[in-house]
This record gives structure tokens, sequence and C-alpha cells, in this order.
């Protein structure tokens, strides 16, 4: 063999000899390179994320201090009455669930004097000098003269905790009639708000001005030296800081062992290119036992009218009969050593031959075939099926593909003929759902246009008046812009159910969309002098429903219960929401105190395009139990036994872990 391998040239230079050698020097000098380039990019990498968490983190924190304060805000004109309402002492308790951080909440009158507390006001827990001085007056005094809330500094408390207070003035068309004072715990709040991804690879502390650790959410693991972030805590502010530690890695080793993989593939290298130059002298041995093919190609010389194409293993044309030349239009000689593309090939479906071409010399070649467009030499298109098959030597090998082609151009042209036939009925049905869509959409957005109507209504009459309240105008101006969000919500939503796509699914409190479907009827249960009353179940389990579709559910249902006591006595006029779980179903119950539902109604009412009201379309309940049914519950109604409506809906709990 070694006399068969060939010599260099006489007169080549050693510098030339030893080029493929310094070639490969520079190539493992460049990996090296770059594996610490990479090392650099992954360090950096790490410190960009490490800040985006805690970018996130911060967002977050003070997301959920803010919306806490908002709720004691519009629980206070309630708490400084003399009677508290259940549904006031149910959002007491609701605001105290152990994931919000507040482990008391205290509520003053208008001197800063304690009206009440839950849980019941103790200074036993407080150490030292600081017994008695909850809620601090000092951040009472600022939170009344600046008109917003106001965080104290954190103090210790018994058993090593710290706390800190966020004092909300409570105003009333009166004036300020007193506040309402959030005690968080600082450990709760980093241990609760967290979430578990985020504390598997941060360690997250909070220091006090003087730099001593205060609070502290982490695992035992070893933390990095480098990767480390501080930034202020403010809220609550005070010179408290937040400082995030990133765990070290588990995979530190794998630099050095991709050195070691660059060192053995050098290796493999230098052998392949020896083992290169071994298969390069054996590549005419190969060329002259594909001579071999010519006897093949011979026998089926002018025996059949499907044309017949061999390729080899590389795809290059190596014989095609007379049939495929009169198909396609080019000679033999013009397709013979023909390699990808193919002078027949269609420039219009390029990248779909071009695949099939790879599936077959892959060896992925369909039995029942595959239909191409390919084109003539004058320009034609025909429509073939090919079918192909391993090409098999002489000798046993598989030395390339034979392939079959079928002329099927008049069938094609009979089956798009009839497909064409068949998306005219489509167009014809799309233009029906076109329709469905268009009065769904009118229905639909009808309710927050109507709102951000209403408020911008409220804001210019507000300026025509002159006043020139900024945090009052900026309300107003929120909840336009909340319910613009909603309608582009709507929008996409009624998009997705025309389309009947499955509603996105993750897990909810239906109690808490509740809430919030009945803020946004608050102005229009003043208006129309209604009540909603809320008795919520708090031990009702998350379901796997989609927010915006359940909200649509509730504030329709509302709104038709309003609907339904225009004529009753206002006294009368209430609208009953409750939940709780039956059967393995969040169960929602909407009751009104109406005249109820007439029997020949009751059968139509889930009906499209069927209303009782002389502005309605008539697609309010239909849309409702649509989106019941595709989060597989269901929607009903039955008769109050004191008068009215119940309407029920009902919602599969999720069994899944949340």
């Amino acid at each position: 063999m070694e006399n068969s391998l060939p010599h260099p040239p006489a007169g080549t230079s050693a510098w030339t000899l030893r080029l493929p050698a310094l070639s490969l020097v520079l190539f493992l000098l460049l990996l090296t390179l770059l594996v610490w380039l990479t090392r650099v990019h992954d360090e950096e990498s790490q410190r960009a994320t490490l800040i985006s968490d805690v970018l996130w983190m911060e967002q977050n924190l003070q997301f959920h201090l803010d919306r806490n304060a908002t709720q004691l805000g519009q629980l206070g004109p309630e708490l400084v009455s003399p009677q508290i309402s259940l549904q006031t002492d149910a959002q007491l308790r609701q605001l105290l669930r152990s994931d919000s951080g507040l482990v008391r909440i205290i509520w003053l009158d208008q001197a800063g004097d304690i009206i009440g507390a839950l849980p019941p006001l103790s200074d036993d827990h407080l150490i030292g000098e600081s017994r008695g001085t909850v809620p601090a007056r000092s951040v009472y005094r600022l939170a009344r003269s600046i008109g917003r809330p106001v965080y104290s500094p954190a103090y210790e408390v018994a058993g090593g905790g710290h706390h800190f207070e966020v004092h909300v003035p409570t105003y009333t068309e009166a004036g300020l009639i007193g506040a309402v004072v959030g005690v968080y715990s600082l450990q709760a709040l980093i241990i609760r708000e967290l979430p578990w991804w985020f504390s598997e690879r941060y360690r997250v502390s909070v220091l006090d001005p003087d730099g001593a650790e205060i609070a502290a959410k982490s695992k035992v693991a070893p933390v990095s030296d480098r990767q480390r972030y501080t930034m202020a805590f403010d809220p609550p502010g005070h010179g408290l800081r937040l400082q995030i530690t990133a765990y070290e890695g588990d995979m530190r080793w794998i630099p050095m062992l991709l050195i070691a993989s660059i060192v053995l593939l050098g290796g493999i290298i230098v052998w392949s290119l020896w083992q290169l130059r071994l298969q390069l002298a054996r590549r005419q041995a190969a060329e002259q036992a594909l001579r071999g093919e010519t006897l093949f190609r011979k026998a089926m010389e002018d025996s059949l009218l499907t044309g017949l194409r061999a390729r080899d293993l590389e795809g290059r044309i190596t014989y095609v009969n007379p049939a495929f030349c009169r198909m396609v239009g080019f000679s033999e000689a013009e397709l013979i050593n023909r390699l990808p593309p193919m002078p027949y090939w269609d420039p219009e479906h390029i990248d779909r031959t071009l695949e099939v071409h790879d599936q077959i010399l892959a060896g992925n070649a369909p039995r029942e075939g595959v239909e191409l467009q390919l084109r003539r030499k004058d320009g034609a298109h025909i429509d073939t099926m090919i079918y192909e098959a391993p090409l098999i030597d002489a000798e046993g090998r598989h030395a390339g593909w034979m392939g079959s082609m079928l002329d099927i151009t008049e069938q094609k042209r009979a089956r798009d003929l009839a497909r064409q036939q068949e998306e005219r009925l489509q167009a014809t049905s799309r233009l029906i759902t076109m329709g469905e869509m268009a009065s769904t959409l009118a229905h639909e957005l009808n309710q927050p246009l109507a709102a951000i109507t209403s408020y911008n209504n409220g804001c210019l009459n507000r300026l025509a008046d002159g006043v020139t309240d900024i945090e009052e105008l900026q309300d107003i101006h929120q909840k336009i812009a909340r319910q613009a969000r909603r309608a582009g919500e709507i929008i996409r939503r009624v998009h997705d159910f025309v389309r009947r796509s499955e509603p996105k699914r993750e897990p909810l409190d239906v109690n808490a969309v509740i809430i919030d479907a009945v803020g946004l009827l608050e102005a229009d249960s003043r208006k129309r002098r209604m009540r909603v009353l809320t008795k919520l179940d708090d031990r009702l389990p998350e379901v796997a429903a989609d927010p915006v579709m359940i909200e649509q559910v509730i504030v329709n249902l509302v709104r038709n219960a309003m609907d339904a006591m225009a004529n009753t006595p206002p006294e009368r006029r209430i609208v009953r929401i409750t939940t709780c779980e039956e059967g393995g179903q969040a169960i929602v119950r909407v009751a009104d105190q109406g005249p109820g539902i007439e029997p020949e109604v009751a059968l139509r009412l889930f009906e499209p395009f069927f209303s009782t009201k002389q502005e309605g379309m008539g697609m309010g309940l239909n849309i409702c139990r649509s989106i019941a049914e595709l989060h597989h519950g269901r929607l009903g109604f039955e008769i109050a036994p004191d008068g009215g409506t119940i309407f029920t809906l009902s919602l599969p709990i999720d069994q899944e872990p949340s």
C-alpha cells in the first residue's frame, strides 16, 4: 500500500510540506482562544442574567407592596366606621394570608389613635425601647401631611425578626378620616414573595443601614464571590438594601473537559488526514467498479414507456431512458453526470424538490411515491409521480437510486378542478363565520368602549369645572387605559374563540377574578344604585382556566343581573355572588332579585341573536356558555326561591400541581 500512495512532486519546498501541520497548530490555538472567550462571555451572560432577575424581583416586590397599599386604602372608609361588615372582615383576612407578608392590620382615627387591629394589637412581640411605639406616630403624621402611603423604618421584634409599617391615609368626601397601617414581616415578605426558581439561583438578604443582615432567604449551597448585586430596598427605604448573591454552579469542570477534548480532537484530525490520504488512493479502484453499471443500463434501454432515471449516491445522474428524455425535453447528453439542481427542476418549487431529493438520498423515500412538479425544456409544466428504489450493483453493493417517473399532468388537472370547487364552498363558510365574528366583536367591545366614553366625559367635566387634582385625573386616565387594554384583550380572545382554538390555561384563583370583575363594575353599579355582595369560599382550589375569558363571563352575568333589576325597588337591588366547591367543581353563583325568566324565554335564553333587551344583540349568554364549554365546564340557571334568577358557572378543579 505504501508504494501506491502518491508522492509529492519534484521541487516541492519543505515549507509547503509543513503547511498542513502549521495549519493544524494554528487551528488548535484558535480553539483554545475560543474556549477562553467562551468562558468570559459566559461570565458576562451570568452577570446580565443576574441583573435582569434582580430588576424583575424589585418590580415584583414593589408591585406587591403597592397592591397591598391600594387594597388597604380601599378598606379604610369601611374600617373607621363603627361596624365592620363581614365582607370587609373577609377582605382583611384575605390580606393577612401567608403569602402577602402582612402580619397585622391596624386602623387609626383622624388623631392617630388606634381604633382596632387584626390580629388584636399587642406589643409583646417588640423588644427594648420599641415597646409601645407601634404604630409610629411620626410616620402617620408624615402620611397625613403628604396624603399618600408612607413606610416606616424597620424595627426588631422578639425572636430576632424585623417588621416595618406602611401608613395609608384614608379619605372620604369630607376629607381625612384616619389611616390604615399594614405591619409587614421582612422575613415573611422575602420568603413568601420570591418564587422557588429565584431562590434556587440566588441568596437574597436584606441589610440595614449599617450593613448588618436582618432577613434572608437562602439554601445550603456555596455562593459566588463574583456574581453579587446590591440595590436599595425602596419601598420601604430608610437605608434598607437588598443583596442578591448567585450560588456557585456545579459544572465548572466543563472547560477542563473541553480543553482535553480539543487535544483529543487534534489527534483525531491528524489521524483523519492520514486516512483521507489512504482513501484518495482507493478512489480509482472504486471508479473502475462503477463502470459495471453500464451493462445494467443497457438492459433497461427502451424497455418501458415509464421514464427511468438512475443516480449515484451523490445524486449525480448516471442513466436516463428515452421516455424520461421525452418527458423533460432534454437529451441524454444534457442530463448525464448532472448534479443538483437539475435543469428540469421547476424554479417555483425548488425548495420542495431539493427536500425530496435529500430525503431520497438519505434512504427515506416513501413507498407510495412522491408527487413533484417539473418543468420541460420548452418551459411547460408537468406533474409527475416518482417512485424510488435502491440501485444494487453486481457485487451486491448499494450504488445509488433508480427512479421511475409517471406523467400525471391530466390527472392533476382534474384533481385541481375538484379542489377549486371545494375551496369555493369553504369560502362561503368563512363568510358566514366572519358575520358571526363581527356581531360578537360589536357586543363584547360595547362594555369597555362605553366605560372609556364615560370616564372620558367625566374627566372633561372635571376639567370644565376647573378641577386640577392631578391624582384624580391620573386615576381617571388609568381607568381609561385599563378599559382600553381590556378591549384589546377582548378582541384577541374573541378572535381565538372564533377560530375554535384552545384557551390559554393557567392556574387561576376564581375568587380573585370575581373581585377584579366587581371592581370593574363598581362605577356602573353605583350609578344604577345597585349593591354587589360577595360571599367567597377562601378554601376554593385553583382551576386551570383563561383569566380574561372567565372575567368576561362574570362581568356579563353581573351586568345581566343588574339589567334584570332595573324596575326593582332600590332597597332590593342586590346582586349576590357566591363561590364554593361541589363534587370536584368550582361553583360560581350570581343571583339577582329581579322578576325572573318567563318559561318561553328560558327555552331560547342561550340562543345566539336572541335577546329580551331592546338594544341587546343576543350574543352575551351564548358566548358565556361557549367559554364555559371551552373550559370543560357548564353554565346554567335556576329560579331563586325568594324571587329572581340564579346563574351557575361550574369549572373543573385543576388536579395538577400549580
